[in-house]
């Protein structure tokens, strides 16, 4: 093939990559933007929410803010824990939540996004994930 040829194709594959990566950028701060409104608005108080009546109902639970995060974390174990935080490392910044349980000697760990779009993503999105990924930590 042709050096001409290559560079070329070369030379617009690394033009396509910059373009890629500054839209990737954009979205990524607007993402991020969007989320700190929701974190701060909405996920925030409505797991210091749902912590308080868990301890309401004589289940221990606290709630940490760590930067651009917020963890329902359970006082018996470090380990038993609900995280919600903003991951950007996709081609679409996603709400992500992350769940560890321990069962025995074994630490168990998923994560999963929440709802659609940070734009779209609503209470009642978030209040499902917390309830469904509550339930074994409750059901003992």
């Amino acid at each position: 093939m042709e050096v001409s040829i290559v560079r070329q194709r070369l030379l617009q594959t690394i033009d396509r990559a910059k373009r890629s990566a500054a839209d990737r950028r954009t979205r990524s701060d607007e993402a991020s933007r969007l989320y700190a409104g929701f974190l701060d608005r909405t996920a925030v108080p409505l797991v210091r929410q749902v912590a308080g009546i868990l301890k309401a109902e004589g289940l221990a639970y606290t709630v940490f803010t760590p930067a651009g995060s917020v963890r329902l974390m359970s006082d018996r174990s470090a380990e038993d824990f609900i995280e919600i935080g903003l991951d950007t490392t996709g081609a679409e910044p996603r709400v992500m939540g992350h769940t560890s349980r321990r069962r025995g000697q074994r630490v168990l760990e998923h994560e999963q996004p929440i709802g659609v779009a940070v734009a779209d993503l609503t209470e009642d999105d978030l209040l499902e994930f917390l309830l469904k990924e509550l339930e074994p930590f409750v059901e003992r």
